[in-house]
């Protein structure tokens, strides 16, 4: 973000704002992030889903009673920095480089360890500890309650990343994690998530169960 000498300086981005408030004033880390969120295989966990889960944190940590909002947002800001679909461990390798970016910055170990322990829970959203924790779940999995048409170019964007798998194995491995999400006694983590998409949520995956059976 610079400017020539006979130039204004120009606004920061949303992702800049959020970064400088809670992260670090220097954006020298975020501009490495960003460049990772274009990589070739990414078509739905690009940078763009960054800035979703970034605002659907802020709304949560409206109403929800959030310990420590830096934390949970320095978490979104990494959750996804390691992304291969042929990899079976991007969030512990995300979880490692949000490690040493936040120790380069001088945050405290215990607090680093608290964002990348909420990363490595990003495998299955299946357990929030607490309500940090619960609030990055449910910013994450916010589009599964999205309006239909998000919901569906959502879905299609993610089988674009498994392109590499044949139509018999998406099918089958897709309904499992969808099952996995219906089964569930509330697929969000927070009275605010369940309220606003989980109802939402159930009618999407119910949707797509159906078109992967039928």
């Amino acid at each position: 973000m610079t400017a020539t000498p006979n130039e204004p300086t120009p606004e920061p981005t949303e992702l800049e704002r959020a970064w400088q408030a809670h992260i670090d004033q220097s954006t020298e880390l975020l501009d490495r992030l960003v460049v990772r969120h274009r990589e070739r295989q990414r078509r739905y966990h690009r940078i763009d889903h960054v800035e979703a889960v970034l605002r659907h944190v802020d709304e949560l940590a409206a109403t929800e009673p959030v310990d420590d909002l830096g934390a949970v947002v320095a978490a979104a800001f990494y959750h996804d920095a390691v992304y291969e679909p042929t990899h079976p461990a991007n969030e512990s390798a995300s979880a490692r480089l949000a490690r040493r970016d936040l120790a380069r910055l001088g945050w405290p170990a215990d607090r680093v360890e608290r964002v990348a322990t909420m990363i490595e829970a990003t495998r299955d959203h299946a357990a929030a500890p607490d309500v940090d924790t619960a609030v990055l779940f449910d910013a994450d999995l916010a589009i599964l309650g999205a309006e239909p048409p998000s919901y569906r170019d959502y879905a299609t964007r993610v089988r674009a990343e498994y392109a590499h798998v044949d139509d018999h194995g998406w099918r089958s491995g897709r309904a499992g994690v969808l099952q996995g999400l219906l089964d569930r006694e509330t697929i969000f983590h927070t009275a605010t998530g369940r309220r606003r998409w989980d109802e939402a949520a159930r009618r999407n995956i119910g949707d797509e169960l159906a078109a992967l059976r039928g």
